[in-house]
């Protein structure tokens, strides 16, 4: 009966740590494309501001990735210590 509750506890580690990943990684797949959408269309517009709107654009894709990487960390802190 142990063995069982181990078993169980850690197909629910796996599976909270995998939708952990999984819905943490749709904010920033979506925000990253946008920011560069419109960064690009920027640029096409503007050329002359391109310099300014890519490190604008990276500022930004660094600061929404942040997300992503919280969530990593999350979900390994499910998997190794609960």
């Amino acid at each position: 009966m142990e063995i069982l509750a181990e078993a169980i506890a850690t197909v629910g580690k796996a599976l909270g740590a995998g939708l952990c990943m999984g819905i943490g990684a749709i904010g920033p797949a979506i925000g990253e494309g946008n920011a560069v959408s419109k960064a690009l269309e920027g640029m096409a517009r503007q050329p002359e501001a391109a310099g300014n709107l890519r490190s604008t654009m990276i500022l930004g894709c660094a600061i929404t990735e942040t997300t992503g990487i919280y969530s990593l960390l999350i979900a390994f802190l499910i998997l190794f210590t609960l």
